[in-house]
């Protein structure tokens, strides 16, 4: 049986507290940096501009209708529009993060591995569990061109049959996403932890070997 429509919204809006509330205690989220949304149905629930994610309330979380327009809540983030974009053009994306994680902004600034991969693959669970992030160049927190350029990577990287689960945006942190809160909160993990060991590392190891990642894709799936 179909859920109310009511009540997927109020299981959405407790989900995105408890993420904001678990980035915020573990460092991953600070001051008002960063915003959540979760799709539900053809509406969309997002974090309020400026909004400490730490300390979110449910009901002042914007509710946004399937043509954008802002139906509930406090005035929804700037990056709706990213967003919503992420979720047309993934049809598996219902939950979305983006944070200004430490190292993973660090990594923009030191200077990443290329621009088609920001770090290279160095870990079995980087593979399996992020796999390729390219990084997108600079524009204005908010930006409308910013959509354009993240749905142009997912749908080239979908045609190549490697279809990726995140973007680095230069500056500004890394935009995940998955079919629930969980699975973007994995990818979001062990990506920014893999940027930390890399800085950690003077970003000197080598990638895994060619044929231990054509051991990941045949025992894992791995869409590398």
């Amino acid at each position: 049986m179909t859920r109310p429509m009511s009540t997927a919204v109020d299981e959405a809006r407790e989900e995105i507290v408890r993420v904001g509330t678990s980035l915020f205690a573990r460092g991953y989220v600070h001051a008002s940096a960063g915003n959540i949304s979760a799709r539900v149905g053809d509406s969309h629930l997002i974090t309020p501009t400026d909004a400490a994610l730490g300390f979110l309330e449910p009901h002042r979380l914007g509710l946004v209708d399937a043509r954008g327009e802002q139906i509930a809540g406090d005035r929804a983030s700037k990056t709706l529009t990213l967003h919503r974009r992420i979720c047309a053009a993934d049809p598996t994306a219902r939950f979305v993060i983006h944070t200004h994680s430490t190292h993973l902004v660090a990594l923009t600034l030191a200077g990443v591995w290329s621009r088609d991969d920001v770090l290279p693959p160095l870990a079995p669970y980087y593979v399996m569990k992020v796999g390729h992030v390219p990084l997108i160049p600079y524009h204005r927190p908010g930006d409308p061109r910013v959509a354009d350029l993240v749905t142009a990577r997912i749908a080239d990287r979908a045609a190549s049959g490697t279809p990726i689960r995140a973007v680095l945006l230069d500056r500004l942190g890394p935009v995940v996403w998955g079919p629930d809160a969980a699975t973007a909160l994995a990818v979001l993990e062990e990506l920014e932890e893999t940027a930390r060991l890399w800085l950690l590392t003077d970003r000197r190891p080598e990638p895994l070997p060619a044929h231990a990642i054509d051991g990941l894709r045949t025992t894992f799936g791995a869409a590398w």
